[in-house]
């Protein structure tokens, strides 16, 4: 494959088809150089067209809790009582900025991910 652009997703398909052959050249190679170039041709093309959206607060916090293998009673110092945290992860309750800043600072889920907007049931009274 010559290395050009990647304008289209068939460019892009032959792009990782190469990658996968190239993925065990030698850093520094010319088979190496070729494989580093069509990962930054990639990348760009991927940053463009198959843009990755940052994920729902509440899946973050979820996926948190899984790699972590925290449970509900270990989210209560960042986001208060026991029925305040299924009250969150339920979507019941949004999170306040107080819980955003605690728990971005306890548990490192950076912040511009929990203010995402999201999906919160609404109580009828």
């Amino acid at each position: 494959m010559e290395i050009k652009p990647i304008r289209t997703e068939t460019d892009y398909e032959d792009a990782l088809a190469e990658i996968d052959q190239l993925w065990l050249a030698e850093v520094g190679s010319r088979d190496g150089d070729k494989l580093e170039i069509l990962i930054t041709l990639v990348e760009a093309y991927e940053e463009k067209h198959h843009p990755i959206s940052p994920p729902d607060p509440v899946e973050a916090i979820i996926h948190m809790m899984e790699s972590q293998s925290l449970s509900r009673s270990d989210l209560e110092p960042y986001i208060g009582s026991r029925a305040r945290v299924s009250e969150v992860l339920n979507r019941k309750r949004p999170l306040s900025l107080n819980m955003i800043r605690k728990l971005q600072s306890g548990l490192g889920i950076p912040a511009d991910v929990l203010i995402q907007p999201y999906e919160v049931e609404t109580i009828e009274v």
